[in-house]
């Protein structure tokens, strides 16, 4: 973002969960606020940014007051969403956001050639006397990563068990290309960090003056 607009100030985190990357971001720009469709999320983020603007919508459709210098959707949150169109809504209500020369960033899904059939991960995690370990299995189906997430928790009550399904579409890379140049934004892919699915980055265009109605100009 820095990159491409150094002096922006304000950023719009899409999808923001429980507020952990807006808690980083929070330290970067003036102004910060967040968008999550799930209440559950949007309480732990309100508990732990209180001062925080955050909003509950969806991305494919949300309409906020103001537009940002910045707007984020991280963590392959927009892979969640089922079809072509809807991803393609997306990047057109977050472009709509993005105040013109604002940056759009958004971390996608795997793309379908980089899908692995039967691909286990796990992961171990402890702090202040809680301890979870977390492996999943993936599969295809249809165009989209089905994924078996199971959780085991222990704590000094005992050991809990609990599993998610996870179905993420596997959208393809000119599909994110199309959609960003649709919404009026320049694009570029930028492979590797930060989770190894790499990042779309985009600047949103400037009106011209033949964009402008008859007697204005871009002052």
């Amino acid at each position: 973002i820095r990159e491409r607009m150094p002096q922006a100030k304000t950023l719009l985190d899409v999808a923001c969960g429980t507020g952990a990357h807006l808690a980083t971001f929070r330290e970067e720009f003036e102004e910060t606020a967040g968008l999550e469709i799930a209440q559950p999320m949007l309480e732990l983020a309100r508990q732990r940014l209180p001062d925080v603007p955050l909003h509950q919508g969806d991305m494919r459709d949300f309409s906020l007051e103001n537009t940002f210098d910045a707007v984020v959707c991280m963590f392959c949150a927009i892979g969640y969403l089922g079809t072509v169109e809807e991803m393609r809504a997306a990047v057109r209500a977050m472009a709509d956001h993005v105040s013109p020369g604002g940056v759009l960033v958004i971390e996608p899904w795997w793309f379908p050639e980089d899908h692995v059939e039967g691909y286990v991960a796990g992961d171990l995690g402890r702090e202040d006397g809680l301890t979870v370990a977390r492996i999943s299995h993936s599969v295809l189906q249809g165009r989209a990563t089905r994924m078996e997430v199971r959780f085991l928790v222990g704590d000094a009550s005992g050991i809990h068990e609990f599993t998610e399904i996870d179905v993420l579409t596997l959208f393809t890379k000119d599909e994110y290309t199309q959609a960003f140049l649709d919404a009026d934004c320049s694009v570029e892919y930028l492979p590797g960090a930060p989770t190894g699915r790499g990042l779309f980055v985009g600047v949103r265009r400037r009106p011209s003056t033949t964009d402008l109605p008859e007697g204005l100009d871009q002052r």
